[in-house]
């Protein structure tokens, strides 16, 4: 398996539409187990295809708790699409691996029903509500170029992007010294 580079917000690839899957072949199962180690390696929950610079309808989950001794439970989903969101919202603090170090509250639905082609190609249905719910919204909100702070409202979008940036300016100022 290969670890992936993760492209960053304000790269452009995060803003594009991602293309459906027209089969699950070796070629996406290895897409799938590099997404899976770069994701692990990053300590994320979720990675979608074009974080990793590929515009495919393809994400990948894992909402286990390793402190609670919990065993990985890696989703793979090609092509996932949402068919029902409940009515009830939850909010939750969000982060995102191509937004690093930043984290907002974001309202979403809080639970919902994904169709998706699973690791062998094989058509599946989830329903997921808490954690599982906000991370598959996430990701999938990814395959259509939506990130996370697109759902703040501006002052607070603002807010953070600015944070990102004087970060990013002092990571440049350390490494210059």
């Amino acid at each position: 398996m290969t670890r992936l580079k993760i492209f960053e917000y304000p790269d452009p690839v995060l803003r594009q539409k991602a293309a459906p899957v027209a089969e699950v072949d070796d070629e996406l199962r290895r897409l799938f187990d590099d997404m899976l180690e770069t994701m692990y390696a990053a300590a994320g929950v979720g990675l979608a295809a074009p974080q990793v610079g590929v515009t495919k309808r393809v994400i990948v989950i894992d909402t286990h708790d390793e402190e609670e001794g919990e065993a990985p439970r890696p989703l793979y989903l090609a092509n996932p699409e949402i068919v029902f969101r409940s009515d009830e919202q939850i909010c939750h603090d969000e982060g995102c691996l191509s937004v690093p170090d930043q984290h907002a509250e974001v309202m979403r639905s809080a639970s919902v029903k994904v169709c998706y082609l699973d690791y062998h190609g094989k058509p599946r249905e989830i329903e997921a509500e808490g954690l599982l719910a906000i991370a598959l919204q996430h990701e999938i909100d990814h395959l259509d170029g939506v990130l996370y702070i697109d759902h703040l409202s501006r002052l607070k979008r603002q807010m953070l992007i600015k944070k990102l940036q004087k970060m990013r300016a002092g990571e440049r100022a350390g490494e210059e010294e």
